[in-house]
């Protein structure tokens, strides 16, 4: 039996998975990967790395990638909301430069599976929101890259959340996607 499902985003490879939870009055219990269910389902990634963040409303990190050893993330929300949104970098793509967003809650337990070769970024809607993800190779930091998250040409619809963005001095810089020379 598999516990998993999966929806498409109209981006390819690009997928939301919603996994069976299973509650009653002490609490819940869910699957959040389990290797043969997802091969079963087409998704054949795999994870090397995980990673957990925890940031206060309003906390917009991103959009990142790396320019080699590109990271697939499995991302999900383990504690309060985030605006999560994947940006197709991948040349010759027939939705290159396109997003996706989608929120991701404590209460929707919904995953999102972002494949290598698109950049990511989420926007935290709450305080105290704690955010995991497996990642498909090791960050290697000399590889860093990112793209402003206003940029006019991929123009995220981001929402208004009644605060203002917190970046990193490194997110403020960051080039446009024209700038990338991608």
């Amino acid at each position: 039996m598999n516990n998993f499902s999966i929806k498409q985003t109209g981006i390819r490879d690009l997928v939301i998975i919603e996994s069976k939870v299973f509650g009653d009055s002490r609490g819940f219990f869910m699957e959040s990967y389990n290797k043969a269910s997802f091969e079963e389902l087409g998704l054949n990634m795999e994870f090397v790395q995980d990673n957990h963040s925890k940031s206060k409303k309003g906390v917009l990190r991103g959009i990142h990638f790396q320019t080699k050893y590109a990271q697939g993330k499995l991302v999900r929300v383990i504690k309060g909301r985030v605006y999560d949104v994947a940006v197709d970098l991948r040349k010759g793509s027939e939705t290159f430069g396109k997003w996706y967003a989608i929120e991701l809650t404590e209460e929707n337990k919904t995953m999102f599976y972002i494949p290598e070769g698109f950049g990511h970024a989420f926007l935290t809607m709450e305080d105290d929101t704690e955010f995991s993800y497996k990642t498909t190779n090791i960050y290697h930091p000399e590889y860093d890259a990112g793209i402003i998250y206003k940029d006019k040409d991929i123009a995220i619809d981001w929402p208004n959340i009644g605060c203002e963005f917190i970046l990193s001095e490194k997110d403020k810089v960051l080039p446009s996607l024209k700038e990338t020379g991608l």
